[in-house]
């Protein structure tokens, strides 16, 4: 198989289910946004020091391609044949109990923080706001078709914990955090 196919030469793509899309449109936005996440957390998973991080991401990353997969499907009733795996809601809860986690690991935050310290939570911090993008990306999309409810949902929850996940790497590699000073 060819990995060029020259059908996106006049800058449409396809989506998963046929339908083409000019790929400036706010679903492509979306679905690449999630895409970049997902390379940085394959370089993030290179940098960070901590294996339970490290086992984290790559859960995180398998479950961004769901994501992405779940948002090139658009939510038709002609795609439900399909049986494309939307995003559940474990992924959510699975995150929501790993921040708890790991915070209960850290000391209390009093300060707001600057991105960086070691690396590895340098890039974790660059996740962090990629997926921020990708959630406001998610929002405008959500506003103009309909999407699975959990994707956005996951998105705020993973910017949540890719921050907790990077103070932990500080915390773990002896690197403080850096706080804001005014």
């Amino acid at each position: 198989m060819k990995i060029y196919t020259k059908t996106g030469d006049k800058g449409e793509t396809g989506l998963f289910g046929g339908e083409r899309v000019s790929k400036n449109s706010l679903r492509i936005e979306a679905y690449g946004t999630i895409d970049e996440l997902n390379a940085f957390l394959g370089l993030a998973v290179l940098e960070v020091t901590d294996n339970s991080i490290k086992n984290i991401l790559q859960k995180i990353q398998s479950q961004l391609f769901t994501v992405g997969s779940d948002l090139s499907t658009p939510d038709t009733e002609k795609n439900i044949k399909l049986n494309i795996e939307r995003t559940p809601e474990d992924f959510y809860l699975s995150a929501e109990k790993i921040i708890d986690e790991y915070d209960s690991k850290l000391d209390e935050l009093k300060n707001f923080i600057l991105p960086g310290g070691s690396k590895g939570a340098a890039l974790l911090h660059i996740c962090r706001t990629i997926t921020r993008r990708a959630e406001r990306q998610v929002v405008a999309l959500d506003n103009t078709v309909k999407i699975g409810n959990n994707i956005i949902i996951f998105l705020n929850r993973l910017s949540d914990l890719l921050f907790v996940l990077s103070r932990y790497e500080n915390a773990v590699t002896g690197t403080p955090d850096i706080k804001w000073k005014q």
